[in-house]
């Protein structure tokens, strides 16, 4: 009876917002909450059954804490499960999580770490088809719609980025032109003469690709594009900023991780007022960082997420470290799932500095609300004498760099202003030329500590 509800409101859904700028998957976005709660629990329980059953890590866990499936009798009852972290995946390698044969498996990808054994994750035929759902409905929450060209710059391959967008955009009926990440003459050439209207890829990557045009004499002004979908790394709303005021795009966030399924784990509408979790699909927490506590909606904490249809690779309250809060307010788009707050900083990316506690989005905000500055720039920690120091190299605008001295001294000093009010800290501002810190094709690299090198 309780599926049949759900799948009651699913259909009502359908026939409510089946218009253009809707597709019919994005139909549980709007269930109403009762109902959503009833579809999540027979989820959960399922899930942690087959997590049970299946993974060798989980049974014992759940096992050592004296907690079984049938225990498991409402939503609240989940934080009576053990939490997962990125080195179980680790120390299971290669498929020690894996909850389904590998005759049942059709997809595997891995993380994009450098260090140490890869984080592995595995897709059943069934998996897919929900990833692609997933991203559908977050292509839908942008207003993207049949008939978008849609350019996919993120990279393909391992990476879970470049296949998850595809997917999702040929689903939503879309043209897909598959760039991956590079060759960036080539990737302006396509935006140009093909009339791409969205393109996707990491925001510190399109920046690059803003300036690559203004070199290629290319205006990015006067391109059919009008959305960008930005992801895989954390970004400011100082960075959304700059990019909707050198372009005319509206700039989308993407949530998502290869260890839950990729991206589309939750997405921003056009209201641009948080990211919707699919939480039919992915369970969202939020607990205090250092006690595990699970807070209140609203209060400001890390990430936790529970897979709740995934087959292959069921994930039991996975600790993202990413931090965040869940908001519960009405959107204005109608949407009934949560939204989270964007995702500044992690709770694994900070550093200390006298002790002080720093994160990277920090000095970019300081940055970006300095004119004069691009959002290219480089964090170094170094330690002399048993002090340690950190020196921020920020790319200034050409015309800039060429001006008098006077001007680069004056820039040097509202920067360091700007740094010491938001961080405390006292920094070495060094100005450098434009494009003389190097450019990621993905994820770029702000910290680099050489404390103990």
């Amino acid at each position: 009876m309780k599926v049949v509800m759900a799948q009651e409101c699913i259909d009502d859904a359908r026939q409510s917002f089946g218009t253009a700028r809707f597709h019919p998957a994005s139909a549980p976005d709007f269930l109403p909450r009762p109902q959503l709660g009833i579809l999540q629990l027979q989820r959960l329980q399922s899930i942690v059954r087959r997590a049970y059953q299946r993974v060798s890590l989980y049974r014992q866990r759940m096992d050592e804490m004296g907690v079984c499936p049938e225990d498991i009798r409402s939503l609240a009852d989940i934080a009576r499960l053990p939490f997962t972290v990125k080195n179980d995946l680790r120390d299971t390698y290669p498929n020690g999580m894996f909850a389904s044969p590998m005759e049942e498996i059709v997809r595997l990808h891995a993380s994009s770490g450098t260090t140490g054994k890869p984080i592995v994750v595995a897709y059943t035929a069934d998996d897919v088809k929900i990833w692609s759902e997933v991203m559908v409905r977050s292509l839908a929450c942008y207003g993207l719609h049949r008939g978008d060209v849609i350019q996919v710059s993120y990279g393909y391959g391992l990476f879970t980025g470049g296949l998850g967008v595809h997917y999702g955009a040929e689903a939503l009926g879309a043209t897909v032109i598959p760039t991956s990440g590079g060759n960036s003459e080539r990737q302006i050439m396509f935006l140009k003469d093909f009339g791409v209207t969205v393109i996707c890829c990491t925001p510190s990557y399109f920046v690059h690709l803003v300036e690559k045009a203004q070199d290629m004499g290319v205006d990015m002004k006067q391109l059919p594009l009008r959305a960008g979908v930005f992801g895989a790394e954390p970004w400011t709303e100082a960075m959304r900023k700059y990019v909707q005021e050198h372009t005319n795009i509206r700039a989308f966030d993407i949530y998502g991780l290869s260890e839950i399924v990729g991206p589309g784990v939750a997405a921003e509408c056009e209201c641009q007022c948080g990211l919707h979790v699919f939480e039919d699909h992915f369970y969202p927490e939020v607990i205090n960082p250092e006690t595990g506590e699970v807070l209140p909606d609203g209060e400001e904490g890390e990430l936790v997420l529970t897979t709740l249809s995934k087959q292959a690779m069921p994930m039991i309250r996975y600790r993202t470290r990413d931090i965040t809060s869940l908001e519960t307010e009405p959107c204005a788009c109608g949407r009934t799932i949560r939204r989270i707050r964007r995702i500044g900083r992690r709770s694994d990316d900070m550093f200390i500095i006298r002790g002080v506690n720093i994160f990277p989005s920090q000095i970019e905000t300081a940055l970006m609300a300095v004119d004069g500055t691009v959002p290219h720039y480089q964090i170094v920690l170094t330690r002399a004498q048993g002090l340690d120091r950190m020196e921020i190299r920020v790319e200034v605008t050409p015309e800039l760099f060429s001006d008098k001295v006077g001007a680069m001294e004056t820039l040097q000093k509202k920067i360091a202003h700007s740094v010491l009010s938001i961080t405390g800290i006292h920094a070495q501002i060094s100005l450098v030329e434009p494009q003389s810190i190097p450019r990621s094709e993905g994820k770029a690299r702000r910290v680099l500590d050489q404390r103990n090198m």
